[in-house]
C-alpha cells in the first residue's frame, strides 16, 4: 500500500501541475515561457512540478480584494453560441435579404439541370456498353 501511494502522490501532484500550467494565461507566468514550464513539469517528475507550484505562476494574496487575473478573468468576453447571438443571426437574415430575386435558387436549378443532364448521357453510355 505504501508503495502504491508513493508512485500516486507524485502522479497527482504531476498532473495538477500540468493541468494548472496548461490553464494558467500567458502573462500570469513568471519567469520562463508557459511551454519551458509545461516540459519542466513533464520532465523533472516530482522536483518541476513543485518549482512551477512555488515559482512559475502569480498567486493572489492571502489579503481581501480582487487580484489582478480576477480583474482581467471578468474584462475578458465570454463566449456566445451562434444561435444565441443577435448579431450573428441577424447576418443570416442579411444575407438572405441580400439576393430577393432568387439567384441562389435559379443557379441551384442550373446546376441540378446538369447533374440530370450528365446522369442521362452517363445512363445511355452504360446502354450502348452493353448491346456491344
Amino acid at each position: 500500500m505504501l508503495r502504491v501511494l508513493i508512485f500516486l502522490i507524485p502522479l497527482a501532484l504531476t498532473i495538477f501541475a500540468f493541468i494548472d500550467c496548461l490553464n494558467t494565461p500567458e502573462d500570469e507566468v513568471k519567469h520562463l515561457p508557459k511551454i519551458a514550464w509545461v516540459f519542466i513539469v513533464l520532465l523533472f517528475w516530482i522536483v518541476g512540478p513543485v518549482v512551477w507550484l512555488a515559482a512559475g505562476k502569480q498567486r493572489a494574496g492571502v489579503t481581501g480584494g480582487s487580484a489582478p487575473s480576477a480583474r482581467r478573468r471578468e474584462q475578458r468576453t465570454t463566449f456566445v453560441a451562434p444561435d444565441d447571438n443577435p448579431e450573428f443571426l441577424q447576418s443570416l437574415k442579411g444575407g438572405a435579404a441580400s439576393s430577393p430575386d432568387g439567384k441562389d435558387e435559379a443557379l441551384l436549378k442550373d446546376w441540378e439541370a446538369d447533374l440530370r443532364r450528365r446522369e442521362e448521357d452517363l445512363r445511355r453510355r452504360e446502354g450502348e456498353q452493353d448491346k456491344d
